[in-house]
């Protein structure tokens, strides 16, 4: 147990307002059982129905995904009442979470990233500049939610409008084809470790919502069929991508490996999922951590200085 901890209250906070509610409610679920049985002062806080405040917590520890949980908003909302909290804070939510954002670290600090252009739905849609096919992407979304892949432009200007105008303004890339791969990273930025490489053959054409959280429809290979020195330029990269972004506690990794042009950083997630279907607790167990360890390990960021 964690000394800092052992006696304060913690809330596991959970559910939220984005599209990713159920999965982050499912998370919830496995940390808040992992806590009590750590032996610590556990509760589920659901901010759409709780509130944080009146629960007294003295801890919050962020089982929340997508807007309000991971873009730097709860991350604020603690911060004013006073709460510490695990993993990242306010500008690296904010920058991990905006798709557009992102890419621009990327360029600043040379990490391969796929070529993209911005598509807003209060203009004509533009005569992309991209190889096809391309993947269109809700800047603010997790979980692949409003993900589309469009092999021609004939195909992108007749369909892509419905779901730009559903999401106001989305990125469109190239279609990087290669072996989907993810890395977790543990620790601050000083400390990182990568942890062992997951690769995800999905049954579906990517790896969209259905293949992320529905068993059976992803085949998950790990360590991933990838020779020795490219999975450690890949956990090197991913390492570089957290210090950069300087998250905190915990974050994961996505890339594609192009077997002609080498690794393609996707994102960050700041706050990675922790279902009994996710990444980032198959990566720790091939690494010798137990569910609750991670928890635990995670946990500890709440105390770290930021």
């Amino acid at each position: 147990m964690i000394e800092g901890l052992k006696n304060k209250k913690i809330g596991v906070l959970n559910g939220g307002f984005s599209a990713e509610r159920a999965v982050s409610l499912r998370s919830g679920k496995n940390v808040w059982e992992a806590l009590i049985r750590l032996g610590y002062n556990a509760v589920r806080l659901d901010p759409a129905s709780d509130s944080i405040v009146d629960a007294k917590i003295e801890v919050a520890f962020n089982a929340l995904h997508g807007t309000f949980g991971e873009d730097g908003t709860i991350q604020a909302y603690l911060e004013h009442h006073g709460i510490a909290y695990t993993g990242s804070g306010v500008s690296t939510s904010l920058l991990g979470m905006n798709k557009w954002t992102s890419k621009k670290v990327f360029k600043e600090h040379a990490i391969p990233s796929a070529p993209y252009q911005i598509v807003y739905a209060e203009t004509h849609l533009p005569s992309l500049d991209l190889s096809f096919p391309v993947i269109i992407k809700p800047l603010g979304e997790g979980s692949s939610i409003g993900v589309e892949i469009y092999d021609s432009p004939e195909e992108f200007q007749r369909k892509a409008p419905f779901g730009i105008s559903k999401y106001g303004c989305c990125i469109v890339e190239e279609l990087i084809q290669g072996q989907e791969i993810t890395i977790g990273i543990l620790k601050d930025s000083d400390q990182a470790m990568a942890l062992p490489i997951l690769e995800l053959r999905p049954k579906n054409r990517f790896y969209d919502y259905e293949a992320k959280y529905t068993e059976g429809m992803t085949d998950f290979i790990i360590p991933a069929e990838l020779s020795d020195s490219v999975s450690q330029t890949c956990q090197k990269l991913a390492i570089k991508v957290h210090q950069i972004f300087q998250a905190r506690g915990v974050s994961r990794v996505d890339m594609i490996v192009c077997p002609q042009r080498g690794p393609f950083v996707l994102e960050i997630n700041t706050s990675p999922g922790l279902t009994d279907l996710s990444d980032l607790p198959a990566q720790a167990r091939c690494k010798g951590i137990s569910f609750d360890s991670l928890i635990e390990t995670i946990l500890e960021s709440a105390i770290q200085p930021s």
